[in-house]
């Protein structure tokens, strides 16, 4: 029998509530499944920092690489630690391990109502595929005269043509798995250098995939055309920073943030990839137990997806569907159910 290592590192807020359920639901399918889950969990976070002057320990990312997967809640708790501090380990590690494809499936599931008036769930079925080791977020730059009324900040992207290839290619490949559509998303009107390289690749790969319908859209473009018409999006490819926020976009229309999966991941298998809902720790409702795991849940079921144990990933699909199609859902959706309370409905129709 095969056995899964999976570093749990619940972080923060709410981080920590939906984890517990994530893992419930994890335990209970592979309770009846083929596979066992050897699951260790990290106390890293705000609180480690707290106690240990760190958000994690110096040798987090030697620990990790022992994992088959991380299983990753929330980071963050404002209040008492700045944000870049707290989410500094999360970009490290995907880029340290090459966890290159942020995937987010934005799906609206039977039973859920959806902010857009006339848009069901044959209207919203995307997945926007974000780049996730270079862009907007390498930390390359500095702020000068600090405190002085000359102070400037000087932050710069780095885009290559490696990157750019290898998630276009991915793109073009799950298009073809999926409706055959593919969308990138730019802003190469106003960055002429490292969007007009997008640009440029886009068009050398997509004569590689004639039977995939692609287009070019820019970023203000594409946001509006995601609330005004979703269904024209099947697979998105976007950069870094704009595919951190379309995918907040795409999360909210695809029924709310607490629905929203995402995984990070390293295609080659070189180290071990990321699995996290794609909210954040909100620490305002942090312990009340009315966060929404479904998020936590679904991310779990990418991972084990991931692990090559897609049977057991399609159940906890299919039993969250049926819990939202059977109108039992947490306070985010209109619904009064716990958050414990939402992972067991999960956990008994799994056998469904």
């Amino acid at each position: 029998m095969t056995t899964h290592r999976i570093a749990v590192y619940p972080g923060d807020g709410i981080g920590v509530d939906v984890t517990a359920e994530a893992v419930k639901v994890l335990q209970a399918v592979a309770d009846s499944s083929d596979f066992d889950l050897a699951l260790d969990h990290l106390p890293w976070g705000a609180q480690y920092h707290a106690e240990h002057g760190s958000v994690v320990p110096d040798d987090y990312l030697d620990t990790l690489r022992g994992y088959d997967a991380i299983l990753l809640g929330a980071c963050g708790w404002p209040e008492t630690l700045p944000d870049h501090v707290t989410l500094a380990p999360l970009v490290r590690i995907r880029q340290a391990f090459d966890q290159y494809i942020c995937m987010r499936p934005s799906k609206l599931y039977p039973g859920v109502t959806g902010p857009l008036r006339d848009k069901g769930p044959n209207e919203v079925d995307l997945v926007v595929l974000r780049e996730n080791s270079e862009g907007e977020y390498v930390d390359l730059g500095n702020r000068h005269h600090q405190g002085q009324p000359d102070e400037f900040a000087l932050q710069t992207a780095v885009h290559t043509r490696r990157g750019i290839e290898r998630i276009l290619r991915f793109g073009f490949d799950m298009a073809s798995k999926r409706r055959g559509r593919l969308t990138m998303v730019t802003k190469s009107n106003a960055q002429r250098y490292a969007y007009g390289l997008w640009d440029d690749i886009f068009e050398e790969i997509r004569s590689v995939f004639p039977d995939i319908q692609s287009d070019r859209q820019h970023a203000d473009a594409a946001a509006m055309n995601m609330v005004r018409c979703p269904e024209r999006f099947d697979v998105v490819v976007a950069s870094n920073l704009f595919g951190d926020l379309l995918t907040d976009l795409a999360g909210v229309v695809g029924g709310g943030l607490g629905l929203a999966a995402s995984t990070n991941i390293n295609p080659e298998r070189t180290a071990p990839s990321m699995f996290e809902p794609v909210h954040g720790s909100a620490p305002d409702i942090a312990g009340q137990g009315i966060a929404n795991p479904v998020a936590a849940v679904l991310s779990a079921a990418m991972m084990l997806d991931w692990l090559g144990e897609a049977p057991a990933a399609e159940r906890i699909r299919r039993a969250v569907e049926q819990t939202l199609a059977a109108g039992q859902t947490t306070p985010d959706l209109g619904g009064g159910l716990t958050t414990v309370q939402m992972g067991d409905e999960v956990v008994r129709r799994l056998g469904d």
